[in-house]
């Protein structure tokens, strides 16, 4: 994620978000971070850079880990290890380490597109699974003040209507043996391991299932419906939408996300899961393509289409978060439109996906 103008000004409105109190519970600790190489990652580590440029005397320590899997055309890169940035280049499936004193754990680590979890469905169960088990060893090893799994709405599965907006106490519609059955089900049962742990263990683990998250840092070969659409509609192409088209969706900008996800490792009660999102308004995929037209101002060309193999088929119809207990327990309150957010995007993903 390059720290253009865009990325810098998100940055500053994720930590005015955040406040100042919950800023200060993570001042001076020791942050472990798995996935940084993921949007989420990305935007965790500028966020804490931007935090020790402002607490310059007592910074945040920032453990970066990552195996690179959906990009090994950048397992190379170079990345420098700055004075309080450690990268590591580390498979959490395996037995590691670490040296240096924890204080907290972010699992963000995760293959969330379901075309990669379809070509990777053992690696996507693991890194769930065996990958979280390993983290919370590690947090009683190290004794830590907060653990945050990144779990995701996938969990409930294609909820009746009776369930939309859908709460955190709701059970789930999901299927073990389904195309989306390696993401699903791995995030229930590493949900499982952050309860055992907490409940047995005094591991603190707080619990995020994040909504449709979109924002800059997103590849335009991730192949979920918001890159998607973005890189098809800067590139002139049509919008292919699977159909039947009428599947909605709530979206949330990454700005927004990533002040409820702070306030869930700060604020969050052990044990406990929230939602993190935004729940209106309930689109559906074909309203976003006539949304981004609009923002665009001309016409694109639209194409409905069947899942093709390599795209897991079974999709819920509808996904939209109840907020309620995020908004009473965390003070979590999303700000930014989906309008203003698609500008934004279409601000970076015309420099960055040409």
């Amino acid at each position: 994620m390059k720290n253009n103008d865009l990325i810098k000004e998100d940055i500053e409105e994720i930590y005015s978000f955040v406040g100042p109190a919950n800023i200060k519970a993570l001042v001076g600790k020791s942050i472990l971070v798995s996935g940084a190489a993921g949007v989420i990652g990305k935007y965790l580590i500028e966020l804490m850079s931007y935090v020790n440029q402002i607490h310059s005397e007592n910074p945040i320590k920032i453990i970066a880990l990552d195996n690179w899997i959906t990009q090994p055309q950048k397992r190379d890169h170079k990345r420098n290890t700055e004075n309080d940035i450690i990268y590591r280049d580390i498979d959490i499936t395996d037995n590691f380490d670490i040296d240096d004193p924890v204080d907290f754990i972010i699992h963000a680590a995760g293959i969330a597109s379901p075309f990669y979890y379809a070509k990777f469905p053992l690696e996507t169960i693991e890194v769930a699974t065996t990958g979280t088990k390993n983290l919370l060893n590690l947090a009683i090893r190290k004794n830590v003040e907060g653990f945050l799994f990144f779990s995701s709405s996938e969990i409930y599965g294609d909820p009746d209507s009776n369930h939309v907006p859908t709460i955190e106490s709701y059970s789930g519609n999901v299927s073990t043996i389904g195309p989306r059955a390696c993401y699903d089900e791995s995030k229930r049962l590493g949900e499982t391991y952050c309860k055992v742990y907490q409940t047995h263990y005094g591991v603190p683990t707080k619990i995020v299932r994040p909504f449709n998250i979109y924002g800059p840092g997103m590849k335009k070969n991730d192949y979920r419906v918001m890159p998607d659409f973005l890189n098809r509609a800067l590139s002139s192409e049509p919008l292919n939408i699977y159909r039947p088209g009428t599947q909605t969706r709530t979206f949330c900008y990454s700005t927004d996300a990533l002040n409820g996800f702070l306030r869930a490792l700060v604020k969050g009660r052990p044990g406990e899961p929230y939602n993190i999102g935004n729940s209106h308004p309930e689109i559906t995929i074909t309203d976003l393509a006539s949304k981004l037209e609009d923002i665009l101002g001309r016409p694109i060309q639209k194409s409905f289409v069947e899942y093709p193999d390599e795209y897991p088929s079974d999709e819920p119809i509808r996904r939209c978060p109840d907020l309620t207990k995020s908004k009473s327990q965390l003070e979590y309150e999303p700000q930014i439109s989906l309008d203003e957010g698609l500008r934004r995007s279409i601000k970076w993903a015309s420099v960055q996906y040409q």
